[in-house]
């Protein structure tokens, strides 16, 4: 009996020292690694040192090592040259990264920076859950140009949401991951996914609990300690009360100050620097040191989706019309909501900058000129009018002045829908843009005589709105027929001959605003059947979360489908998904422009079916914003993706310029802002801005700018 329990407590001694040093991980490298912080959290034991040399002289057999960079990208990790003799001898498994050049490593000396790459699993090591072709985003991957046989991961451009769904087709691959004797070699920084932002998260959890599973043998994580630099503010189950929202507002008009988007007259010179001649206004983010503006020099346009390796993301430095406007109604509403009144006054600024540069200068303010009236697109392309942005520019003032009980921009308000109301054809539609070259040589009256059909609602529908709020103002019939006429043909068009720009799901957001505002001037089954129709298709792909999800249109009718190629990956614009059921939201073009709508749909009708769906869609809205402790620039924000299943913020990157991690103050948040206020008062615009006495001025311009009144 007295062996039987000694061969117990001896093999109890044994299993227990063996179970420990599997625990114990020894790192060179830099404590607060995202790695690192996973690793403590996991319970894992980690024994620091202060360099590879003397980790080995100390590691027993079978130990862990791990070599993470510290000066990345700036400088390779140097390697002993008998690390690989030593750790092979001992059996030490181990995982280095960014390494200088050894035997059997031969680069070419350059570390190649990468933008729209995105790491690619070309091996079946990972198991089912990381099966060749999956994609784990690495954002400005530096990675040490080198030939490897049999790679685990490469870097490579390539199209699709989790999968690079045409393969590495036509385009370089470079190695990233790869096995060396009894160990893993990263050609890049890998352990700095929190830091560099990498996605999506359950990917690289995948990729690393198989290579601290291989080194030390333990198979079971948590991921309870799972480092993020950000992070969205609430569960996809939380509850959310009255004071959350109204948080959620204060939080969205506070980015504006917190990303130093206002800009100050101390540093015009480097925006201008940036902006250049808006082609490709990008730039870092404003300097830490520099002032932040009161709105009297406008407001930048946002952040460009491009992150770098330390989670900062570029700006994009430009100034844009629409965005002035829109970013005034927010903080108006904000102002009024949360009775701080301060807001109001980077609002009027904003307001005043518009009218007072060039977006409304030059030929704009000419009475004369064919192009009165008119807003101008950008500071760098005022000659450019998009109807779509003017509409949003108008909705923006008009929605500003309502909040703070002014009537200041009343004339200016007028002038711009009566110009843009005089390029409208005869069939209601004015065609996507226009320009000065082309009206000041044809004349308004061309395009007030044309026969243009345009079924677009991104680009026309929120025109037609503008034309029913002020058909209903001043009485004007030929504003209601105009627009009656382009919905209707809309309607009849609907869905197999609508032109979508990144989605069919888009337009559908963008047509129920004027669709609900007919029904308030017109209230007529058909005209209820017009908006129920859009308005249940869109809610069929709204789910439990709140989240509407994308949807693509016709082939033969989009302007920006799914990318056809790896080549073609990020070179236009492009939508989030790559293929319908992608479970992703879009906060740029589709959810919130859905929001402001769907709000006013539910007013005009009273359908419960509406005010729940917008209740979901407003906690969606809450739940989602931005939290970071880290990045103040983001911090309130909304990006423009969300995948709803994986509560992150993931989607195709594919694009150009407004991809998954861009911001945008006008388009994104300001809408989102205002609506949630307009949510929480329990209101719609339509009411909140029906004392307007803009009809004062109406007789007066109208005389001057329409041909019937001459």
């Amino acid at each position: 009996m007295f062996r039987y329990w000694l061969l117990i407590i001896i093999t109890i001694v044994f299993t227990s020292c063996g179970s420990t040093s599997k625990e114990k991980i020894n790192v060179v490298g830099p404590e607060n690694n995202d790695l690192v912080q996973w690793l403590e959290g996991e319970g894992f034991a980690l024994a620091f040192h202060s360099d590879i040399s003397s980790a080995l002289e100390v590691m027993e057999n079978e130990a862990t090592l791990l070599v993470l960079s510290g000066d990345y990208p700036h400088k390779r990790v140097a390697i002993p040259e008998d690390f690989f003799t030593v750790t092979k001898e001992n059996n030490i498994k181990f995982y280095l990264e960014f390494p200088e050049d050894f035997e059997g490593l031969e680069s070419n000396g350059e570390v190649m920076k990468t933008r729209l790459e995105r790491a690619v699993v070309v091996s079946d090591q990972f198991g089912t859950k990381l099966s060749p072709m999956k994609i784990l985003g690495i954002n400005d991957c530096h990675v040490i140009s080198s030939e490897v046989s049999d790679p685990l991961l490469v870097v490579a451009k390539v199209a699709g949401l989790d999968s690079a769904v045409y393969g590495l087709e036509g385009v370089p691959a470079y190695p990233l991951l790869f096995k060396k004797d009894q160990g893993f070699v990263g050609l890049s920084k890998l352990s700095g996914f929190a830091k560099g932002r990498f996605g999506p998260e359950a990917h690289w959890k995948v990729m690393w609990s198989h290579i601290i599973t291989e080194l030390t043998g333990n198979k079971s994580f948590s991921f309870d300690s799972w480092p993020r630099l950000l992070e969205p503010s609430f569960s996809a189950t939380a509850e959310l009360d009255r004071e959350d929202k109204m948080n959620s507002v204060k939080n969205g008009v506070d980015w504006f100050e917190k990303g130093k988007f206002y800009i100050a007259k101390d540093w015009k010179d480097y925006w201008l620097k940036y902006q250049g001649d808006g082609t490709n206004p990008i730039g870092p983010p404003v300097p830490a040191n520099y002032p932040v503006g009161d709105g009297s020099e406008g407001l930048l346009e946002g952040h460009s989706s491009n992150i770098f390796y330390d989670g900062s993301q570029q700006y994009r430095y430009w100034i844009r019309a629409d965005v002035q406007g829109e970013a005034a109604y927010a903080l108006a509403a904000a102002a009024n909501l949360l009775e701080e009144p301060a807001y109001n006054v980077p609002a009027e600024n904003l307001i005043a900058f518009l009218f007072r540069e060039n977006l409304r200068g030059g030929p704009r303010s000419e009475p004369d000129s064919a192009a009165f009236g008119l807003i101008g697109w950008s500071n760098t392309h005022p000659y450019v009018y998009y109807g779509d942005d003017n509409a949003r520019a108008i909705l923006g003032v008009v929605g500003a002045m309502a909040h703070m009980g002014k009537e200041d921009w009343n004339e200016e308000m007028v002038e711009a829908i009566l110009a843009n109301f005089r390029t409208t054809g005869i069939y209601g539609f004015r065609s996507n843009r226009l320009n000065n070259t082309n009206l000041h040589n044809l004349g308004w009256k061309h395009y007030w005589n044309q026969e243009t059909i345009n079924p677009a609602p991104h680009f026309e529908s929120w025109m037609w709105a503008i034309y029913l709020w002020l058909y209903d103002k001043t009485g004007y019939e030929p504003l209601l027929t105009k627009a009656k006429t382009a919905i209707e043909i809309t309607m009849d068009n609907y869905p197999e001959e609508w032109l979508w720009t990144n989605g069919i799901q888009q337009e559908r957001a963008r047509m129920i605003l004027p669709l609900a505002w007919l029904v308030k001037v017109e209230d007529t089954p058909e005209h209820r059947e017009w908006l129920d129709r859009i308005v249940s298709k869109l809610l069929e792909n709204q789910v439990e979360s709140g989240a509407i999800r994308e949807e693509l249109g016709g082939e033969d009718k989009g302007r920006y489908g799914r990318t056809s190629s790896n080549q073609e990956y990020g070179l236009h614009e492009a939508p989030l998904i790559f293929e319908n059921g992608d479970p992703i939201a879009d906060m740029l073009y589709t959810s919130n422009f859905a929001f402001f709508s769907l709000n006013e749909a539910a007013h005009a009708t009273n359908n419960p079916e509406y005010f729940a769906a917008l209740e979901k869609l407003s906690d969606f809205m809450t739940r989602i914003q931005v939290k970071s402790e880290a990045i103040k620039d983001l911090d309130g924000a909304w990006f423009r993706a969300f995948d709803y299943d994986r509560w992150e913020y993931w989607a195709s990157n594919a694009d150009a310029g407004w991809g998954a991690w861009g911001t945008l103050t006008g388009w994104t948040q300001s809408w989102i802002v205002a609506t949630q206020v307009l949510v929480l008062q329990d209101k719609s615009y339509w009411e909140l801005t029906s004392k307007s006495s803009i009809s004062d001025t109406f007789d007066e311009k109208s005389s001057l700018m329409l041909e019937e009144y001459k």
